[in-house]
């Protein structure tokens, strides 16, 4: 009988360590399927918006049609307001996508994004955002990592750091037709706090989420799950990356 009940335990122990093992395996695997579906979201990103300010500049330094059309007519709000819209969609329309579709919508989703940001192409010097991203990259690695790794439960900052962009969101179209350089550099200097620890906060989220759903989940939901926290990530870096543009870039 004591025999028995030990060889039970081990039994136990080993099949814990053996799912503990699996756990660690899949969540590796999960987030490098988050981070290579965000970086190529944001090579798309990049590609589009050099391509775009490439095409909306004539060789004598003035706008093309497009560049008038993109940059000086009533279609800029749109283009504008354009990705904002199709983020609040995709958290609405998400569960009801295929996992396919989802990767689809993202890569569709970081294209505009690119047309939507193209104009810095056509503000800053290539040098300034070049060193801007290279420091962005740097600070996300970073934090992201923290994130990770911390024993910290940081959970309890999401409530705060969501109130945070609304805030910022307002503040910044607002701004828009005030045109204060003084809000300006406020929104800036928030912008970066918010984003850095959203960082943190998503990566530690991502990695939540996987563990608590470990024993459940099936490949569907992991697929989606991953493109949902590329898409966060993404938007992370995207908006840091901006943020500190504003600060670190050099003007044309």
């Amino acid at each position: 009988m004591a025999d028995y009940n030990t060889n039970t335990i081990r039994a136990g122990q080993t099949a814990g360590i053996r799912s503990s093992a699996q756990i660690d395996a899949g969540l590796r695997a999960h987030m490098n399927k988050v981070y290579g579906t965000m970086s190529v979201g944001m090579v798309i990103t990049a590609l589009a918006a050099w391509a775009i300010s490439g095409l909306a500049v004539a060789a004598d330094g003035t706008l093309t049609g497009l560049g008038m059309a993109i940059y000086a007519s009533p279609l800029k709000w749109l283009i504008m307001f354009a990705p904002l819209i199709m983020v609040f969609g995709f958290g609405m329309v998400a569960n009801r996508m295929s996992a396919a579709a989802a990767q689809l919508y993202f890569y569709g989703f970081a294209t505009l994004m690119g047309l939507s940001i193209s104009s810095i192409f056509l503000v800053f010097t290539g040098l300034s955002i070049v060193q801007t991203f290279l420091i962005t990259a740097i600070a996300f690695a970073g934090l992201s990592l923290w994130g990770y790794t911390t024993k910290k439960d940081i959970s309890g900052w999401g409530s705060f750091l969501i109130m945070g962009v609304i805030g910022l969101i307002v503040a910044s179209i607002v701004n828009i037709f005030l045109g204060s350089p003084a809000i300006m550099f406020a929104v800036s200097i928030i912008g970066v706090l918010l984003f850095s620890a959203l960082t943190a906060y998503d990566t530690q989220r991502i990695k939540t989420d996987y563990i608590q759903h470990a024993q459940s989940m099936d490949s569907e939901w992991l697929a989606k799950s991953a493109i949902m926290g590329a898409l966060n990530l993404y938007l992370d870096f995207i908006n840091l990356f901006m943020f500190l543009l504003s600060f670190l870039g050099n003007r044309e």
